[in-house]
């Protein structure tokens, strides 16, 4: 029986060692909680959701709408598990994180192919009799992180990344909330909080002159990964910046005045009893108090009481373009394989989806095989063609349309244009499957 190493319980390594038991290898499953947690975890649980509780749109003419339908052809474990634990979010899959990650680690547990060790990896040497998948996410730190730099030369980035603070349904003002979702997708699931023009420029003025935190562990000059800004960080851009951002007013209506917000802040569910909301898209690095101060001018705010602040920390990727081949293993050291967002793929779901990816390469090269290169017009494949193409100034990356190669016939409506692309990439991958073995 064939046997793999797999260095993380996070998304992208439960991901690929549920994958690879379900074929009958053997999967030594490593993680270091609860004996050492990184800055940001908290919970025992596998597939511990940090930053957000949403995996972001489902319509399959979106990037993650797309990226879902692709996964679900390649046999994902943990979008089941999300379904299972979704919360109300219009048009999103939100989940109740607890859920989410009691059911993951339900299912890697009692999965008869997976040995788990709760303990910390410090060794990482190429062992062509143990293939090996580094899957510990952007907050690896020492001693993984030293062996990771030795192996590469060197060559990683450090950015920082940032969490929204979660507030108690029962300290929200329901006279000034109303519920809706943008252009009436769902059930009016998310929690709005509307700006007139005054309030909106007292609330900005506050926010950039607000106090962060000091950012510790880190003496180099600091990148901001744009993909979670903090909120303070994109109001210094401009008094405008926000509006058309994350308090972006169109699509709604309040109730109240029977005109469009000046600017709008979305609150969405964190669990599924609906107690706890997150204020969506409110990184910060904001000192504690500032948050309660300044959060507190956003109206129905005013007496929120936080059950999380929001924090930031430091994370470091891999140089991708210098260090991984298109198969995800290190060119330089063949037998070592790495997954998730230490790779630079960013977001929750395209963690998964490139723990699904290395897990098939590698048992394509259990089995003496290589699989044919990803087609571009895929979302999995216009990721991964993203990390390893050369790119002097690397940053992670989502998925997103702009990825994919135009049309051979353009399309003028976005929606139409969108929905044309995913048909498209979801042919090609169904296409692939069959070249590289079948589906799931």
């Amino acid at each position: 029986m064939s046997k793999v190493r797999v260095l993380g319980a996070g998304l992208a390594g439960c991901e690929a060692a549920l994958w690879l038991a379900a074929r009958g290898v053997e999967v030594e499953l490593w993680e270091q909680k609860p004996l050492h947690f990184s800055p940001a975890h908290k919970s025992e649980g596998f597939a511990e959701l940090v930053c957000s509780n949403s995996l972001k749109a489902e319509r399959l003419d979106s990037a993650s709408g797309l990226l879902k339908a692709e996964m679900r052809l390649l046999g994902s474990h943990i979008l089941p598990a999300a379904e299972q634990a979704r919360v109300a979010a219009g048009g999103a899959l939100a989940v109740d994180r607890d859920q989410f990650s009691a059911l993951v680690t339900r299912a890697v547990t009692e999965c008869p192919g997976i040995t788990l060790r709760r303990e910390l990896a410090d060794t990482l040497e190429p062992d062509p009799a143990l293939p090996t998948l580094v899957a510990t996410g952007p907050l690896t730190e020492d001693p993984l992180a030293g062996q990771i730099t030795r192996l590469t030369g060197g060559e990683s980035l450090s950015f920082y990344d940032a969490a929204a603070p979660i507030v108690t349904a029962e300290s929200l003002d329901m006279n000034r909330i109303f519920a809706a979702s943008r252009y009436d997708r769902g059930d009016a699931d998310y929690l709005n909080c509307p700006f007139n023009k005054e309030e909106y420029e007292a609330f900005h003025a506050a926010l950039v002159s607000a106090e962060r935190a000091p950012l510790h562990g880190f003496d180099g000059p600091v990148t901001v990964y744009e993909g979670c800004m903090p909120i303070e960080v994109m109001a210094s851009h401009g008094a405008d910046t926000m509006r058309f951002g994350p308090l972006r007013p169109v699509g709604l209506r309040d109730p109240a005045t029977g005109h469009r917000p000046w600017a709008n802040v979305q609150l969405r569910r964190e669990n599924a009893e609906g107690t706890l909301f997150n204020i969506v898209g409110f990184q910060t690095n904001l000192k504690f108090g500032e948050q309660k101060r300044v959060f507190r001018m956003i109206p129905g705010l005013e007496n929120a009481e936080f059950a999380r602040y929001g924090v930031m920390h430091r994370n470091t990727f891999l140089n991708s373009p210098q260090v991984l081949g298109a198969d995800l293993q290190l060119k330089q050291h063949p037998g070592i394989w790495f997954a998730g967002q230490i790779t630079g793929f960013e977001g929750y779901m395209e963690s998964a989806a490139c723990g699904l990816l290395a897990a098939r390469h590698i048992w394509a090269a259990l089995n003496g095989q290589t699989l044919p290169a990803l087609p571009a017009d895929t979302m999995c494949g216009a990721l991964t063609g993203y990390i390893i193409a050369p790119n002097a100034n690397f940053q992670p990356m989502g998925a997103n349309m702009g990825l994919l190669p135009p049309l051979a016939e353009p399309v003028r409506d976005k929606r139409l244009r969108y929905a044309a692309l995913a048909d498209r990439a979801v042919a090609s991958m169904k296409a692939w499957l069959n070249e590289a073995g079948g589906e799931g």
